[in-house]
């Protein structure tokens, strides 16, 4: 779950770029990066850290021309310390190629191989999306010859992707002296908007992950990019797009509409904030069902992305719903922080429960989704000391119990708590009275009650259903054995920003 931009303006794109970097800045806290094309020179800053500390003044001087790139990282494949694997990557042939990629390539080692041993080139990072930059500046060498480019051979450069990646990539990127090239897996897994506003000295382009991003600067939204659709907008501002992809299912992933996305984000033609009420809404139904035994007194969410269906929820119940805590938002969201020591450090750093909200009382606490369970038995042990009691806790999304591969840092069992436990262990596990989960189907019909041409969704870290390539028990094995060896080594570097000035030549 990365946060990537591109831009196609009349005026000078990098504080565009910035502001809406920011706009995603829920979708990756650990580095961020831009690139802005000038002619044919690509200007690049990128480094460790949230956007408002990679970036000063003099980084956005120097970051020139109309056009641009942008990327916010969060760690799924490579080395979260190092800041040769932020993005955006950058290649010198053909043409010069810069890319951002929200999602993970489940073939990335296999595709790395080819492109040494047949492809003829050199992947310098572990990042799968260092990978994909490079099969795209394959494929538009071979859909060119190094000659002329233009959008039908653009095209065929990303229908020859479709073929040879496995996966979910939502992808911008520029090509020097050409324009911004955006484009969607097969199976539309991670998302990808875009949308234009008017301007007088002409027509401008956004496109995002979240239709957020637009919102807040201006632009109008026009529409998702289609699952295999990509769309080419020169740097004289034409707009060009078209299928790519021989198979095409829409398959969102359902855990963007769950905590990943912002609430005033529309995805797929469906408002985020909608379905967290629809959440609620089933969450209560089933608590009614199977909880009329208990007292509840008050609802209190676990703020913020659980808001929306625990006020829901309190409304169906009829019970008050209270805040009890208090978050600091000057800490990172504890789920995509790497290491599990920062992450436990972190949660009570970054909320605080008012005792005037629990003491004496059965508290029903809400939350989105329980992972690996660190931040649930902090929270509940807060309510606690709190003078709570009697706590329930409520998830509005199912148990999560198997590794996801696409673009979530949920790469192990070992790390979910849900494994091998029923929901009685789960309860034990993190010190509540009483806990009850959101049933899967119950909350695929919250979704595609917005939007009724949504029926199918990515929910692989639910029932273990991968549906973009071949994810066999010897991957997932292979993949826990990677992260496993990786968090026993500590990486330095020494240096977290990256200046750069990319001349191309004609």
């Amino acid at each position: 779950m990365c946060g990537i931009l591109g831009i196609v303006a009349k005026s000078p794109a990098n504080q565009l770029l910035y502001d809406g970097l920011l706009m995603l800045q829920h979708r990756g806290q650990d580095a961020g990066g831009i690139v802005t094309a000038q002619g044919n020179t690509f200007h690049m800053h990128k480094g460790l850290g949230m956007v408002r500390d990679v970036f000063r003044t003099r980084n956005m001087r120097a970051l020139l021309g109309n056009m641009g790139i942008g990327h916010v990282r969060y760690p799924t494949a490579g080395s979260s310390q190092s800041p040769a694997e932020a993005q955006p990557f950058y290649v010198n042939s053909p043409f010069g190629i810069v890319l951002s990629h929200n999602g993970n390539l489940t073939n990335a080692d296999k595709l790395n191989q080819e492109l040494f041993q047949t492809d003829l080139r050199h992947v310098n990072t572990h990042s799968d999306s260092e990978v994909l930059l490079n099969v795209l500046a394959h494929e538009l060498q071979e859909s060119t010859g190094n000659c002329h480019l233009d959008p039908a051979a653009i095209f065929a450069a990303v229908s020859g992707v479709h073929q040879r990646c496995e996966g979910a990539y939502a992808v911008v990127a520029m090509i020097a002296g050409y324009g911004l090239l955006a484009f969607r897996d097969p199976c539309g897994i991670r998302p990808l908007v875009f949308g234009t506003i008017e301007t007088e000295k002409g027509k401008e382009f956004l496109v995002a992950s979240e239709s957020v991003a637009l919102d807040t600067l201006g632009f109008q939204l026009i529409r998702d990019i289609a699952p295999g659709e990509a769309i080419f907008i020169d740097d004289k501002g034409n707009f060009y797009s078209k299928q790519c992809a021989d198979k095409t299912v829409l398959n969102p992933c359902i855990f963007e509409y769950v905590y990943l996305a912002r609430p005033d984000s529309v995805i797929d033609g469906v408002s985020v904030y909608e379905t967290r009420l629809n959440m609620g809404r089933s969450l209560a139904q089933k608590i009614t069902q199977s909880m009329d035994n208990l007292d509840i007194d008050v609802v209190i969410p676990i703020p913020d992305s659980s808001r929306p269906s625990a006020l829901q929820l309190a409304n169906q119940l009829g019970v008050e719903f209270r805040e009890g805590f208090i978050k600091n938002r000057y800490v990172g969201r504890t789920f995509i922080m790497p290491g599990q020591q920062q992450r436990r450090k972190s949660v009570r750093q970054k909320l605080n429960a008012m005792s005037i909200e629990f003491k004496g009382k059965n508290v029903l606490l809400v939350d989105d989704s329980i992972v690996r369970g660190t931040t649930s038995r902090e929270i509940v042990q807060m309510a606690r000391d709190a003078g709570a009691n009697k706590i329930y806790f409520a998830s509005a999304s199912p148990p999560v119990r198997f590794p996801n591969v696409y673009g979530i840092d949920m790469p192990t069992r070992q790390e979910l708590i849900a494994t091998e436990r029923d929901t009685d262990e789960i309860c034990r596990e993190i010190g509540a009275d009483y806990l009850i989960f959101q049933d899967l189907e119950a909350l695929t019909l919250a979704v595609s009650k917005v939007n009724p041409a949504l029926s199918r969704f990515e929910t692989s870290c639910f029932n273990g259903d991968y549906i973009a390539g071949n994810v066999t028990p010897e991957y997932l094995n292979t993949l826990e054995a990677k992260r496993n060896a990786k968090q026993t080594v500590s990486r330095s570097a020494s240096k977290t920003q990256l200046d750069l000035s990319l001349a191309v030549s004609d």
